[in-house]
């Protein structure tokens, strides 16, 4: 059971997470982990800074940058219901890169999906891309 009174210091958050107190600070600046309570040596982290760099950790490995996982986590912020899964889709921008899945299934015809903005996990790409190509199959014989 969590126990959701306890305070950490930095060395213990840094522990528990397995991260260095060069990122903790820099997510404090970057304003993706909120500020210790108390200051100076006083200071202390809670289970809720303990929970937003799991989160953090959660999503870097994910692959989102900086920049969408502080746009997810202020989506997060913002919701009363549990959070999804699958981070919300990023709006698009001038000079952004995205990254699609292109399924040739003939001469005219393809598909183009945008994995992140699909909201689908990769094994529910490959499946759909399976059964519209066996789709395909059917209508065309």
């Amino acid at each position: 059971m969590k126990n959701d009174n306890r305070t950490f210091t930095l060395d213990e958050l840094c522990a528990l997470v397995e991260m260095n107190k060069r990122k903790i600070r820099f997510y404090i600046q970057k304003g993706l982990l909120q500020r210790p309570e108390g200051t100076g040596k006083g200071a202390f982290y809670t289970h809720r800074h303990l929970e937003q760099l799991l989160t953090i950790r959660k999503w870097k490995e994910a692959g989102l940058s900086l920049e969408r996982i502080q746009e997810v986590i202020e989506d997060e912020q913002r919701l009363t219901e549990p959070t999804k899964p699958v981070p919300p889709p990023r709006t698009r921008r001038p000079g952004a890169v995205e990254v699609w899945s292109h399924l040739f299934i003939a001469d005219g015809v393809e598909l183009h999906i945008e994995p992140q903005r699909s909201g689908l996990s990769p094994e529910q790409i490959r499946a759909l891309c399976k059964a519209i190509l066996q789709e395909y199959e059917t209508l065309t014989r």
